[in-house]
C-alpha cells in the first residue's frame, strides 16, 4: 500500500509585515549611501521596549512608516517616536515615510527638530 505524499505545510507571512520589513531595508540603504553611516534594520519591533526600526544612526531612534495614506503614517509615526526615543535614551528622534512612488521624507515634531538643529548648530 502506497502513502500518499505529504507536503510540508507552508506559512502565508502578514503582507503588511512584509511591506513594512522591505520599506525598512530600503531606507537603511538609502541612509547608507548617503551617509556612510552603517545603518540596519532592528529586529522586535512592536515590543514594549521598542527603540525605534533602525539601528547604525547616532544618537538617533528612527521610526520607519509605509502607507498610501501619507497622514496616517505621520501620525502613527509621531504618536510612537518620543517613547521609542525615550527607551532607546536617545537625544535625536525622527520618523521615515515613505510617499507612494518611492520619495521618503523624514518627519519629526517642532521640539525633535530645534534638539536636532540646536545640535548641528552648537
Amino acid at each position: 500500500m502506497r502513502r500518499a505524499l505529504e507536503t510540508p505545510q507552508r506559512y502565508v507571512s502578514n503582507p503588511h509585515k512584509s511591506k513594512g520589513d522591505a520599506a525598512e531595508r530600503e531606507i537603511a540603504a538609502h541612509l547608507n549611501a548617503l551617509t556612510g553611516w552603517p545603518v540596519r534594520r532592528k529586529l522586535g519591533a512592536g515590543r514594549a521596549d521598542d527603540t525605534g526600526d533602525l539601528d547604525g544612526i547616532p544618537d538617533c531612534t528612527a521610526q520607519v512608516k509605509n502607507f498610501a495614506d501619507i497622514g496616517r503614517g505621520v501620525r502613527e509615526a509621531i504618536h510612537d517616536l518620543e517613547q521609542q526615543r525615550t527607551n532607546a535614551g536617545t537625544t535625536h528622534a525622527v520618523a521615515f515615510i515613505r510617499r507612494p512612488g518611492g520619495r521618503w521624507i523624514a518627519v519629526q515634531t517642532v521640539e525633535q527638530w530645534a534638539t536636532s538643529h540646536r545640535e548641528a548648530t552648537a
